[in-house]
């Protein structure tokens, strides 16, 4: 009796184990690649956690883990695994990076084509930000939120004053090593030079560069203002943030997971959204308490000058079209 009570008992342990396990079933993975740093201060980053929170707390069967600092690669090197259905689930960052992928993506990121943050958010919002998705989509990349950056990029110098665009001649300025931002910055009369972001830094302490261009929250977030004296406020790019997937990871996720993710892509993308400009001003009055000389400059000359670099990119990007609805709004 003992013996069979000992057995009924294993047997009812073993019924309740398994149970269990059905009702836990391992959660899928996303891996959220970003080369943001490692806190909020930054869009991109902000962007990934945000959605990675949101999708944690709404889904029983995902879990999202951002990979900050570049931890899972260098963003070329993610997007083309990516696109080839490996590595990452997904990335934030700044729609420059597949440009390489899908072509007229880089018409975003023309040098002066934005008047606005609203300029901007029109444009991705209506049938440019449409016709952009489904170019994604072809290439292998569901997008899922796009986004303004946390301020304009202009150039930061590490011992020479910008107080005229004059001023830019000749100076060697580093840049994401895509057509674009080359284009941008040696329309300004500057030398762009491409480097991976991590080699910044030391290169300003070297002497290798003269300074490089970016926004200045992400001077901050990555102590760049150590070695750098000067911004001049060029304003001459503003890459949207983009959020998103590789194709293979989304069409794998279950019609009740995707409602999800695209809920909180939706919603993360509005936050990031909303603090576009209070963000670039706090992080312009954090420079300049920090010692930064901030200068304001005619870019109308600069403006001028890339006319013709927008012309240009956008025909060889097959986006002329695109371009005139951008500059049309």
């Amino acid at each position: 009796m003992q013996r069979f009570l000992s057995a009924a008992l294993i047997l009812a342990f073993s019924l309740a184990a398994g149970h269990a396990g059905a009702q836990a079933p391992a959660k899928r993975l996303l891996r959220i690649h970003t080369a943001g740093p490692a806190d909020l201060g930054v869009d991109n980053t902000f962007l990934a956690t945000e959605f990675a929170n949101m999708v944690n707390a709404a889904s029983p069967s995902l879990e999202v883990k951002v990979f900050p600092n570049s931890q899972l690669g260098q963003s070329r090197e993610v997007i083309e695994a990516m696109r080839l259905g490996s590595g990452a689930a997904g990335t934030t960052g700044g729609a420059a990076e597949y440009a390489s992928f899908v072509k007229r993506v880089g018409v975003l990121g023309l040098p002066f084509v934005w008047t606005s943050y609203e300029h901007a958010l029109k444009v991705l919002d209506g049938p440019v930000g449409q016709q952009l998705s489904a170019d994604m989509e072809k290439g292998g990349f569901k997008v899922l939120s796009w986004g303004v950056s946390w301020g304009y990029r202009n150039v930061i110098t590490a011992k020479k004053e910008v107080k005229q665009a004059a001023d830019l001649k000749g100076l060697k300025i580093r840049t994401i090593p895509t057509k674009v931002f080359v284009s941008a910055i040696n329309a300004m009369g500057a030398n762009a030079t491409p480097m991976n972001f991590g080699e910044i830094y030391t290169s300003l302490q070297g002497g290798v560069l003269d300074g490089y261009e970016h926004t200045a929250a992400t001077t901050l977030s990555f102590k760049l203002n150590e070695v750098s004296c000067c911004m001049a406020m060029t304003r001459h790019l503003m890459d949207p943030v983009v959020l998103a997937l590789s194709m293979s990871e989304w069409r794998k996720l279950s019609a009740a997971e995707q409602a999800v993710v695209t809920k909180a892509a939706d919603d993360a993308g509005r936050k990031v959204r909303a603090l576009a400009a209070v963000r670039e001003a706090e992080s312009l009055a954090a420079v300049k308490k920090l010692g930064m000389k901030v200068n304001d400059i005619d870019i109308a000359p600069l403006q001028k000058a890339a006319l013709k670099a927008q012309d240009d990119l956008a025909k060889d990007f097959g986006a002329e079209a695109l371009l005139k609805q951008i500059r049309a709004q």
